[in-house]
């Protein structure tokens, strides 16, 4: 009996206990802020490969033609 009686005893802690919860909201906010930076980087770092190499073909074209 006084395992059962322990047993409900945590059980009732556990559900007034809230920083579980809050935890599980940090770690949600935080895989979906790092996935939305893995994406705007990979978008943005393709666009900025493309205008640094379309950079650098000006700037080699511009220094052999002087």
């Amino acid at each position: 009996m006084a395992f059962i009686s322990l047993a409900l005893h945590a059980l009732r802690t556990v559900r007034h206990d809230r920083r579980g919860v809050t935890a599980l909201e940090y770690g949600l906010i935080a895989a979906v802020m790092g996935a939305l930076i893995v994406t705007a980087f990979t978008t943005f770092g393709t666009s900025m490969g493309t205008a640094f190499t379309s950079i650098g073909g000006l700037l080699t074209s511009k220094a052999s033609s002087m």
